[in-house]
């Protein structure tokens, strides 16, 4: 099963939803926050390096700014 996310505005996201009940498909609505949560947590898992870091070090960086 795949999937695909269309962002855009009320009156196309009501037509596209429409059609895709129509063509029997599954439609679930992503408030604006939900789909910011969605793509920051995908960029997260592209770019994972399996390094680890020192907390201290964070808080280092953290305190300089």
């Amino acid at each position: 099963m795949g999937a695909i996310i269309i962002r855009a505005d009320n009156k196309s996201n009501k037509i596209l939803s429409e059609l895709a009940k129509k063509l029997g498909g599954t439609v679930i609505n992503l408030e604006d926050e939900q789909f910011e949560d969605l793509a920051l947590g995908t960029a997260m898992d592209q770019l994972k390096t399996g390094e680890t870091v020192d907390p201290k070090s964070i808080m280092k960086k953290l305190r300089e700014r």
